[in-house]
């Protein structure tokens, strides 16, 4: 059975330009491409400053991009009206509570949604669609209708957030970091319920996060970025067994373990903005293999093995000094 492409992204750009003059410019995004499936979960990856929440703030029509093109259902992002595109796709963010005012009871955002999204369904019916969402996601209509913010957990927060999605019943959730500021014990509980979305509604969601364990938990495939371009992207399975870029490896090699200290040459270090274009690899500053050409020459992202794509000009040389943890 085949599934439908629900986005396609080619080339999107973002530059931001500042400055007095607004002369300086800094690509939070660059040439970055890769599509999302009908029911799938993509985990988007990478360090903070990566790009990662302004690639969602494109996706949710909060940002245009500068250039490129994004198909959402094969149209145009910017030929969508909307209200009827923000019924499709609704966001989760960081900060559950800088979601709500807490001057109001939880119940008004989830009865505002349903008023907004359901305007022909009476009172009664409105009622029944958020209690029935609040179930969905494990919480008791009965103890969090009444409740302010503040008398609920970050965790049980973003469950009302996730029921509010529900509510206007959407085809993708963009997560942003959603599970960043909850305690480390309830996290796999917020996982758990983004792969029930998927596999009981069919729901696509885009999971970004900075930390691979997470990513590689409830993910079909992976698109891991740095400096705002794509370093390695496809399915998780290979990309976690056989990863051929150098970022990623970087990246599977921090992942912590109790018994195994990792003593290799690439140097984990904050991001560094700099402004303008970079001609070459964005990582090559940090990479063990680059050459003249690494900085001289930006690597386009290619095909390395079926549905796994790197962004490396070495990438069978990278692959072939891969050793695991």
């Amino acid at each position: 059975m085949s599934r439908e492409v629900l986005y396609e992204v080619d080339r999107l750009t973002k530059v931001f330009s500042t400055g007095f003059f607004r002369t300086t410019r800094i690509y939070a995004l660059n040439n970055v491409s890769f599509n999302v499936m009908e029911g799938e979960i993509l985990s988007i990856v990478g360090e903070s400053g990566s790009g990662k929440t302004t690639l969602l703030k494109v996706l949710l029509k909060a940002l245009k991009p500068t250039s490129g093109r994004v198909l959402y259902r094969g149209v145009p992002l910017e030929r969508w009206d909307n209200r009827r595109y923000w019924k499709e796709v609704q966001a989760v963010l960081q900060d559950p509570y800088s979601s709500f005012n807490p001057f109001y009871r939880v119940s008004r955002p989830l009865l505002m949604a349903a008023k907004t999204y359901m305007p022909e369904a009476s009172e009664a019916d409105r009622l029944k669609a958020v209690r029935e969402a609040l179930e969905f996601v494990g919480l008791n209509p009965d103890e969090i209708l009444d409740k302010y913010p503040h008398q609920l957990s970050g965790g049980q927060l973003q469950r009302v957030m996730i029921a509010r999605a529900l509510v206007i019943g959407p085809k993708v959730l963009l997560a942003d970091e959603i599970v960043s500021m909850i305690d480390a014990s309830l996290r796999v509980n917020i996982l758990n319920l983004l792969y029930k979305l998927k596999k009981e509604t069919g729901m696509s969601v885009l999971f970004v996060t900075h930390d691979l364990s997470l990513a590689s938990y409830i993910a079909d495939r992976i698109l891991i970025l740095y400096k705002g371009e794509v370093m390695e992207y496809g399915d998780v399975e290979a990309v976690y067994s056989r990863p051929f870029h150098p970022y990623t490896q970087l990246l599977m090699k921090s992942i912590p373990l109790v018994s195994k200290r990792w003593t290799g040459r690439i140097t984990s270090t904050t991001i560094e903005f700099k402004t303008g274009y970079i001609r070459g690899c964005v990582f090559a500053d940090r990479c063990p293999l680059a050459t003249d050409v690494c900085r001289a020459t930006k690597p386009g992202l290619a095909q390395v093995e079926p549905d796994h794509y790197a962004a490396c000009h070495y990438a069978s040389k990278s692959a072939g000094l891969w050793k695991g943890t």
